[in-house]
């Protein structure tokens, strides 16, 4: 190597440039991580994850997020949760961080040698919660059905769905390879359930914030001084205000009346969309539901089982199925109304269920039905052939809703005329010439109510985005339409402070109200203590003294609010002793505690092993969460997160 470097100065010129070169990119990669972010991500794509070392990171394609699947999942959510649309962005920006993770995880596994073969996930499927779904009876249900519930529940295909499940059974094993060595002691179980299950009775005087503010009676100067002084929050309180002037007509007022439906073509809309009408298979049912956990062991399935054969001998004997349904079903949704769920289609409900509900004839009773849930006795009371409903039937649908169209585009039209008609002639003559009433408001707010008009809320948005003297605008108002004009604007301005004292004095109250409830409340807890009186205190103070209930950590106390959040110190007290200050926000809360009983030993021991998985899992919730911050934070140390900025700025 020294020789080579002997032979030519000019190699050893040009390689120490290099390497020069080569250490300069490094550092850059290594200190300035989205230096190279979205420079070459194409729209289709979330972010990429990159592979380690700088090699990786800088000429290694990666792994990519694609955006498709970060849109689907957000969609999906918004819809599930029903979101507004402008929630989407938080909830892509949410979803696409969740994916990036996933796929941290998923090459952290890769790294430690964890993989999930085509086995683990045929085993998980004949096994797992998906067990007795595609193979009741274990019978398998067979590659269209299972394609069809995959695509009905999840709106991708059974390749896709079993690659996901592959990557969360991957994240399983990951997840406990990590918290493997979680272990809690004996005493930390018996000190997390002494704490759960401790409860206290105590006696608390309550300062209210509302009463308090009531107190605070500022004199003008004071308050004049206080709107000088936010004279900026106050300079555009008077909103912005536009007169408009306006025609309005319905229905009744269109030149030659309502529009009608011929049976003609009554007739061509039921024939054009006759699939509409199509009622597919269905039963009316109701049933009667004994419960089964999917964690219970032989004895508890077999006593529920007993319980249900006990409730389908009574039903056997004559018994009423919807008294029985009332008394001992355990599906809240439907025991109230006699177990009944109405008419179900058919893949609608569990294949047991199912299968069994269609099997039935009007009147019969099922055997007992073992699903996920639990023990079924099923009544079908109807049954419904699948058939297309005929045109007597669904004529008053169709007239109801062609007379809606036709009357909503003949005021479309007569709106339209109106306003090219008034553009020449003005208002007032266009009103005249159809017998017509011009109305002008006074000046309103874009949140006001337009009187006359059943809803205003869209004229007064368009009135709000146009000028005056611009040409005559139509808009909606809720049984018809109006044409409008915007005859004037008072642009938003500082109210006088005479105009406006009321909303000041509320402020005032407002900036001040925290800062004598504090005052207040730690007032009321110094009397407490140095007297050692609480009940004399409150009275002294001007605050209500009431009393708890015996009560736990995740206790709702009036006035008080969760115990666990708001008040915790209280569990910390022996009888007898008071609380410091307890500030709420709302009100201001001292306490004297009366009483606290602890779990005895037979309670720990009967919650021992449940507190343990409870206090086990945390503990392993806690690891898993750091583990995957610490690793987090490795990648984007390392540069190996690329988020395309534009794509979520789009």
């Amino acid at each position: 190597m020294i020789r080579f470097l002997q032979k030519d100065s000019r190699i050893v010129k040009w390689i120490f440039i290099v390497i020069i070169a080569v250490s300069c990119i490094t550092m850059v990669i290594t200190l300035v991580p989205g230096i190279f972010s979205d420079t070459t991500t194409g729209s289709d794509t979330y972010a990429t994850i990159r592979s380690g070392g700088v090699f990786g990171r800088f000429f290694g394609s990666g792994d990519q997020v694609p955006m498709q699947d970060v849109q689907m999942i957000a969609q999906r959510m918004m819809q599930r949760q029903q979101l507004p649309d402008f929630v989407l962005p938080y909830m892509v920006q949410r979803v696409g961080q969740g994916l990036i993770q996933q796929h941290i995880e998923l090459e952290e596994a890769r790294r430690l040698g964890i993989h999930v073969t085509d086995d683990d996930l045929r085993n998980f499927l004949h096994t797992g919660m998906w067990g007795q779904v595609l193979f009741p009876n274990g019978q398998y249900i067979g590659d269209d059905r299972y394609a069809s519930l995959v695509s009905e529940n999840f709106g991708i295909s059974r390749e896709k769905f079993e690659s996901e499940l592959k990557k969360e059974l991957t994240e399983q094993r990951l997840r406990a390879l990590i918290t493997a060595g979680v272990t809690v002691s004996d005493q930390q179980v018996r000190d997390a359930y002494t704490q759960q299950a401790t409860k206290i009775k105590f006696q608390y005087a309550v300062l209210s914030a509302d009463d308090l503010r009531k107190q605070i009676n500022p004199t003008d100067t004071e308050l004049q001084a206080f709107f000088k002084q936010n004279a900026a929050r106050y300079a555009r309180a008077i909103p912005e205000k536009r007169k408009i002037e306006y025609v309005a007509f319905t229905t009744a007022n269109l030149p030659g009346g309502a529009p009608q439906v011929t049976d003609a073509e009554v007739q061509q809309y039921y024939n054009q969309h006759q699939s509409e009408y199509h009622v597919d298979d269905q039963v009316k049912v109701r049933h009667i539901l004994i419960k089964v956990d999917p964690n219970a062991d032989a004895k508890a399935d077999a006593a529920a089982k007993q319980k249900a054969e006990d409730i389908l001998k009574q039903l056997h004997n004559g018994a009423n199925f919807a008294d029985l349904a009332k008394k001992y079903s355990d599906d809240p949704g439907s025991k109230d109304q006699g177990g009944e769920l109405g008419f179900i289609k058919h893949g609608v409900t569990v294949p047991e269920f199912d299968k069994a509900a269609f099997a039935l004839q009007p009147g019969q009773i099922s055997d007992l039905v073992r699903t996920k849930y639990g023990y079924h006795i099923i009544q079908t009371e109807e049954k419904q052939a699948a058939h297309t409903r005929p045109l007597d039937e669904v004529k008053p649908e169709i007239v109801a809703m062609l007379t809606r169209q036709k009357e909503a585009q003949a005021e479309q039209a007569f709106a339209n005329q109106l306003a090219q008609e008034a553009q020449k002639s003005g208002l007032e003559k266009t009103a005249q010439a159809h017998h017509l009433q011009v109305v002008t408001t006074d000046y309103l707010e874009q949140s006001a109510i337009v009187p006359g008009l059943a809803d205003g809320s869209q004229l007064l948005s368009s009135a709000f985005s146009a000028k005056p003297g611009s040409a005559p605008l139509v808009a909606s108002i809720g049984d018809g339409y109006a044409v409008f004009q915007v005859k004037d604007i008072q642009s938003a301005h500082a109210p006088t402070f005479e105009e406006y004292k009321s909303h000041v004095l509320d402020d005032y109250r407002d900036e001040q109200l925290p800062q004598l409830l504090a005052r207040k409340t730690n007032e009321l807890a110094d009397k407490a203590h140095a007297e050692n009186d609480l009940e004399k205190a409150a009275k002294e103070v001007g605050a209500t003294v009431k009393t708890s209930d015996l009560v736990g950590r995740d206790a709702q106390v009036p006035d008080v609010g969760q115990l666990s959040s708001v008040a915790p110190g209280l569990f910390d007290l022996t009888p007898g002793q008071i609380s410091k200050a307890i500030n709420t926000g709302r009100t201001g809360v001292v306490a004297k505690l009366l009483d606290k009983q602890l779990p005895t030993p037979d309670d720990i021991k009967k919650n021992f092993e449940s507190t343990r998985d409870a206090l086990l899992n945390q503990q392993r919730d806690q690891m898993y969460e750091v583990f995957l911050s610490s690793l987090m934070e490795k990648y984007e140390k390392e540069g190996r997160i690329r988020i395309n900025r534009r794509v979520q700025q789009s």
